[in-house]
């Protein structure tokens, strides 16, 4: 948090949640960029002469690969990290463990979310759980978003999932910022959860949509 980053960001999904505050449109003609806007579909070249200057000019965290899913673009990352060595940082709901696998080795830094079955209509823990179990070679953490009506049992189960991986893993109870129907929780639904958390995980934290404060995409 905090950190300097440059985003790619990918379109498109393979889960519809209702929170979700990402456009999905599928072909968009152009890919927005900082100084202007640039063809799309893009090829890989194209992306890297494109980023190496700005990587350059201004030293960066990492590149952040995020979206939509960018697992989709499984093969177009893993050309990317070849033509352009760097810092790789992956933003993923953390539901195609298969893609991950393709890609682990190039990877540095994993933020896997975690879904909770009534923001998408069904669940997906035996695939959050492989998928963790690829990741945590890297390092890893996990995010769940959680609102007044997210399930209790919902939100217990996914640290039941996690801490059967390892329980050292770090786990972020990320407040929701109202969307979709769904409603923020209140500060004691957030104390209380992350007491629930710690009695089963070592490293907890509640951490908001901080560039929601500064008016950040």
């Amino acid at each position: 948090m905090g950190c300097r980053q440059m985003f790619i960001r990918f379109v498109g999904c393979n889960l519809s949640c209702r929170y979700c505050d990402t456009e999905h449109q599928q072909v968009p003609i152009y890919c927005d960029a900082e100084d202007g806007a640039l063809n799309n579909p893009i090829a890989v070249e194209d992306l890297v002469a494109y980023l190496q200057p700005a990587l350059t000019k201004i030293p960066h965290h990492s590149i952040s690969l995020t979206g939509g899913e960018p697992l989709l673009y499984a093969d177009f990352i893993r050309e990317l990290i070849a033509q352009l060595p760097f810092t790789y940082f992956l933003e993923t709901n953390g539901t195609m463990p298969e893609k991950l696998r393709k890609i682990i080795d190039k990877i540095d830094i994993i933020s896997m979310d975690i879904k909770m079955p009534d923001s998408i209509g069904q669940d997906y823990w035996s695939e959050h759980q492989r998928f963790l179990e690829i990741a945590k070679r890297k390092d890893v953490y996990t995010k769940v978003v959680i609102a007044a009506e997210t399930p209790l049992a919902d939100f217990e189960k996914a640290l039941d999932m996690v801490a059967s991986v390892d329980k050292n893993i770090l786990f972020v109870v990320q407040p929701m910022t109202p969307l979709g129907g769904y409603h923020a929780p209140s500060p004691e639904q957030i104390s209380r959860w992350q007491e629930i958390a710690l009695q089963k995980l070592c490293d907890v934290r509640v951490i908001p949509q901080t560039h929601k404060f500064i008016q950040q995409r």
